[in-house]
């Protein structure tokens, strides 16, 4: 497996991208897409990304012979008193790469990046009740609580969004 920092250039990879995202949205993840989500949504959403990419934005892809195993971002803070923190965003394992390290490699990344900005607080939201929850307590995340009817899911119901902090050391 080989990590993969993108930058604005490299559109090229949107395809691999895109082919994770749709599986990611039709698993039921909840990415802010319902699952009527079409191939032009796909484009805009990830040309967004990269028109973002640059010191306060960050992309990461997880490749193995090609395929894009996983993705995710890092949103720095900008205003004066947040520059100490960054928001993980977007983390996104294809299906058929599950359990393989996959999440846990791209946070590792994350936080590497994190700690080399001099970033000292990392924060996240994911759906309630999922597994993800599981996943981010394993790599040392606090749960602080949760927002009650935050986000549709791809099926257009409502869920729970919880939220999370990381300390850097």
């Amino acid at each position: 497996m080989t990590l993969i920092p993108l930058t604005p250039k490299d559109r090229e990879w949107i395809p691999a991208l895109g082919e994770v995202f749709f599986q990611v949205v039709d698993g039921g993840a909840s990415l802010g897409f319902l699952s009527d989500v079409d191939e032009p949504q796909m484009r805009e959403y990830w040309e967004a990304v990269f028109d973002q990419l640059g010191p306060r934005h960050r992309l990461w892809v997880l490749q193995e012979r090609g395929q894009v195993l996983g993705t995710v971002q890092l949103a720095l803070c900008g205003k004066p008193n947040g520059r100490h923190r960054a928001e993980v965003q977007k983390l996104m394992v294809h299906p058929d790469a599950r359990r393989r390290g996959v999440a846990a490699q791209l946070m590792e990344a994350v936080e590497a990046a994190a700690r080399e900005a001099e970033l000292s607080l990392l924060v996240l939201d994911t759906e309630a009740q999922s597994p993800a929850e599981d996943f981010y307590r394993s790599q040392g995340w606090q749960r602080t609580g949760e927002i009650p009817n935050f986000a549709a899911n791809p099926d257009g119901s409502l869920h729970a969004t919880a939220l999370y902090w990381k300390l850097l050391a």
